[in-house]
């Protein structure tokens, strides 16, 4: 468990804190906690038959496990607009630069799952629709799960819908180089991924891509 410096009710659970007592702050919300680490066992390191391409459904996450950088917390009650659920996500933005900087060589992989196990998920999409932008200029991303499932369509079978999960929550994580599909739209998405990302790192499948977006953008 890694408590916050500045609240010490604000705690991030490790998977290893799953095998015995959890602390005061997310004992009751243990089963969330427990569903969400299953989720992440045995669905997103694993293949699906709908995501249409082979692999996992999410190739990050396995990396993430590995290493010890999957964390988790939890925010009570229930948040009735989605001002409050982007004031939660404050504290955890401000603190992922403190804590990729401790993890070292490793930072890549850093992740924290937020939990809302009683938030409406439409505040969940809500919120991450307006956090992102100022997460990709930091160099980070955010992404929004929940069991409707978020509308958003897998990269490679548009009838899939890969974001579903047994709880709502938002995952922060750093940017890495397999994200450009999910920023070519935008102009300022992609000058912050250019800025974070070298042009070797660039998948190969998608340098061209990402030369002929970024010269249309005037970048």
């Amino acid at each position: 468990m890694i408590v916050d410096p500045t609240d010490p009710n604000r705690v991030l659970v490790e998977l290893s804190d799953l095998r015995g007592p959890l602390p005061d702050q997310v004992r009751r919300y243990q089963t969330a906690l427990y569903s969400v680490v299953g989720w992440a066992h045995q669905y997103l390191v694993k293949p699906h038959p709908d995501l249409g391409r082979n692999g996992p459904v999410c190739p990050f996450v396995q990396g993430s496990l590995d290493r010890g950088l999957l964390y988790l917390a939890v925010h009570p009650g229930r948040p009735g607009t989605v001002t409050e659920v982007t004031g939660a996500l404050a504290r955890y933005r401000e603190w992922y630069p403190e804590l990729r900087a401790a993890a070292g060589r490793a930072a890549q992989y850093l992740t924290i799952l937020v939990l809302f196990p009683e938030v409406a998920s439409r505040l969940v999409d809500e919120a991450q629709s307006r956090l992102k932008a100022g997460y990709v200029a930091q160099g980070l991303m955010i992404g929004e799960f929940h069991d409707g499932p978020p509308p958003k369509p897998g990269l490679w079978n548009h009838e899939f819908r890969p974001l579903r999960s047994p709880v709502p929550m938002l995952a922060i994580r750093s940017l890495v180089p397999t994200d450009f599909p999910f920023l070519r739209d935008d102009r300022d998405f992609v000058a912050a991924y250019l800025d974070r990302v070298r042009p070797e790192d660039v998948p190969s499948r998608w340098r061209a891509e990402v030369a002929e977006v970024a010269a249309a953008f005037g970048l």
